[in-house]
């Protein structure tokens, strides 16, 4: 009984927070410009700024007790949240990418791995006790969704377990982006988002915003911010046990190897871990050196179509296991539409015209196979198709013409041509 009644007195003794007190805290948080201890995962949004909200506890504990040094006697997480909700104030997960590397909204680095300055020790919250637990993912439910056969699936699987780094290329609408995200949930074994990062590369996209780089914040200040890699890194390294998966969607429509910088050795299989880690550019002298943990997927995405831009650097391509994705006009296909009320004959048919198309624009010397048009125009919406063969000819006719008229330019004849072969005796 003796150690209840030690901790109902010390429960007694704390002054109670109130919501005047944690507004007293916010303002002089504001004018003092200070800089709290980063929270990892949850944070206090008050007019549209975001705090840690163990850390403005405290200080509103501290002005209740007058003492400039007292501990707020509760930890981070649930129990120091649940006292900041019930006097109306707004607790949310934390968004890492969008958070620098010092102040208010910036996420805790993990030993011996760099995020962006230096700063207090931090406390680490618990993670979310009130998410809902990830829906499981399995090969079945994968093959049921995907095109492919089994023994592709499979060659995908064993090439981003044996390079830690996939590249999915092929034609426009072979759906590379959505096996990637397949392929991460399998390698998850849940559709977890909190373990998956999907970003998309574009000729803006620079060192800055995916490594590590100066941003102004709120105030006009700029400050070192990490990237999406090194805050991904960070959850992955903090989490060993499990895996984590990175996707680049549209790998070469940004400069690669800018973008890239370290990473381009650090991804590669015998490179990962803290036995080779490096000093970032912009870090600061006594800043950790920073490394890619060994738990950290990649899985890339390449428009071969797309030829606006730089075939990718050879040295970078060599550090991915490489699958080629094709059309798939085939009874796979033809199950789907099927599916969603397209007659088979219908379907059939329309398999024979687009593989025959397919051929014309690999046999073409201005195009060749990397322009061969993919399933994913066909794929249907969810949901049942109130006319399947209206739906179908408003795909050929809004968007496969379109792509014939631009394929075949400079040879409009050609592309008339082309369009009417696949239309004839369609519908």
């Amino acid at each position: 009984m003796a150690p209840a009644a030690s901790a109902a007195a010390v429960s007694v003794a704390v002054p109670p927070l109130t919501r005047e007190l944690v507004l007293r805290a916010l303002r002089q948080i504001e004018r003092a410009g200070a800089a709290l201890p980063p929270s990892t995962v949850y944070e206090l949004v008050y007019r549209g700024r975001r705090y840690p909200p163990r850390a403005v506890a405290e200080w509103a504990h501290r002005l209740a007790t007058g003492d400039a040094g007292a501990r707020w006697p509760h930890p981070a997480g649930t129990p120091t949240n649940a006292v900041l909700e019930a006097l109306d104030f707004t607790i949310s997960t934390k968004r890492p990418v969008l958070g620098p590397g010092t102040g208010p909204d910036a996420a805790e680095p993990a030993d011996g791995l760099y995020l962006g300055g230096p700063g207090p020790a931090l406390a680490a919250e618990p993670a979310p006790a009130y998410a809902p637990a990830p829906a499981p993912y399995l090969r079945a439910e994968a093959l049921g969704e995907l095109l492919i056969d089994e023994s592709e699936l499979d060659g995908a699987l064993a090439g981003l377990a044996r390079r830690r780094n996939l590249l999915l290329q092929g034609p426009p609408g072979t759906g590379k982006t959505f096996l990637a995200r397949r392929l991460a949930w399998l390698l998850l074994g849940a559709r977890d988002e909190s373990r998956l990062e999907l970003v998309q590369f574009h000729p803006s996209y620079g060192y800055e915003d995916f490594v590590l780089g100066f941003r102004p914040d709120a105030h006009g200040q700029f400050r070192l911010v990490p990237g999406v890699l090194p805050l991904l890194c960070q959850r992955a390294a903090a989490d060993p046990a499990r895996p984590y998966v990175l996707v680049i969607d549209e790998l070469n429509r940004g400069q690669v190897a800018r973008i890239f910088g370290e990473l381009l050795g650090l991804i590669e299989r015998d490179k990962r871990g803290p036995a080779h880690a490096l000093r970032l550019p912009y870090a600061p002298p006594e800043a950790p050196r920073f490394f890619v943990p060994e738990n950290l997927f990649v899985i890339a995405t390449l428009n071969l179509a797309d030829r606006s831009l730089s075939p990718l650097d050879y040295a970078l391509r060599r550090r991915f296991a490489v699958v080629e994705l094709r059309p798939q006009f085939g009874p796979r296909l033809g199950a789907l539409l099927a599916g969603h009320g397209v007659p088979a004959a219908l379907a059939e048919r329309l398999s024979a015209r687009l593989g025959a198309l397919n051929q014309a624009v690999a046999d073409d010397p201005g195009l060749g196979p990397e322009f061969a048009i993919g399933h994913s125009y066909f794929v249907p919406p969810p949901g049942p198709l109130p006319d399947a063969e209206a739906w179908l000819r408003l795909v050929i006719d809004q968007e496969i013409a379109p792509l014939l008229a631009d394929y075949w330019r400079d040879e409009p004849a050609t592309a008339a041509a082309q369009l009417r072969r696949l239309r004839a005796g369609l519908f």
